[in-house]
């Protein structure tokens, strides 16, 4: 048992450290979706930021008066919360379908498949940073300076970018096989939007079943360790625990899968 599990654990890192050598593909191929999804646009994926933009003001006057939320606060929180989630949302939406919108490569080219995964995390990590050209604005607006530990963010985009590559990987296996779950994944995940501190702050919950809700929600984690940097704080022992323990143990449970079902990919699609 103990042999055949290192055996599917060859399996699977091989292929993706195979991917990740070949690294410059999957930007190639990332920067080829942009270009092909906003062709004949003058403005390319700002539109997208535009509509951010728009809706994170929508948002904020709405609920910032609803929750009675001063604006200072619940802006930017709201803006941050936002930007990311859309980061979350869309890679694993379109991590379930990674493999089937590649079919035809896959059946010609012998490429690492998890390639195709990297594919899909690039294109949305670039809209990701088109979209967080909204937060200076949104910071300057109210006067809010950047304070030092804005620089520990970049150590949570990190976190948060490695669990979505192995959440995506294993969507996006189940999904090729079967074709109704991204649908699922989908409602789940508009469930989990509501269920996260985002259009609403923690401190609007009570507090035992607002620490429970918080606690028990690993979205929250991911987010957190990325927004309260730029918010001037600093992430809880926490939300770094959650965020590194679900990267090495989703990985490790993410590799023996992906070397059991890689084969089997091609013959699904």
């Amino acid at each position: 048992m103990i042999k055949h599990m290192i055996e599917l654990f060859k399996s699977g890192s091989r292929d993706i450290l195979a991917a990740l050598q070949g690294y410059q593909l999957a930007g190639i191929l990332g920067w080829q979706d942009i270009r092909q999804r906003y062709r004949r646009s003058s403005l390319g994926p700002f539109w997208l930021t535009i509509s951010m933009g728009v809706l994170i003001a929508a948002l904020g006057f709405i609920f910032g008066t609803i929750f009675g939320a001063p604006l200072k606060q619940f802006l930017p929180f709201l803006a941050i919360g936002l930007i990311i989630w859309t980061l979350i949302t869309t890679s694993l939406n379109e991590g379930c379908t990674g493999f089937i919108a590649a079919e035809g490569m896959i059946k010609q080219m012998p490429l690492p498949l998890f390639t195709y995964i990297m594919r899909v995390l690039w294109t949305n990590l670039i809209i990701f940073a088109h979209n967080l050209i909204i937060l200076p604005f949104v910071l300057l607006i109210f006067w809010l300076l950047p304070q030092a530990t804005a620089l520990l963010a970049i150590a949570g985009l990190v976190l948060l970018m490695l669990n979505l590559s192995w959440l995506a990987l294993i969507f996006g296996i189940i999904c090729t096989r079967y074709r109704d779950v991204p649908q699922i994944i989908s409602n789940l995940l508009q469930v989990s939007f509501y269920l996260t501190p985002i259009i609403w702050m923690p401190e609007m919950m009570p507090k035992r079943a607002g620490l429970l809700l918080l606690n028990a929600n690993p979205f929250f984690h991911l987010i957190e360790v990325i927004r309260a940097p730029l918010l001037g704080g600093v992430p809880s022992v926490l939300n770094w625990q959650v965020c590194i323990l679900l990267a090495i143990f989703g990985w490790i449970f993410t590799i023996l899968f992906y070397g059991r079902f890689r084969s089997r990919i091609a013959y699904w699609l």
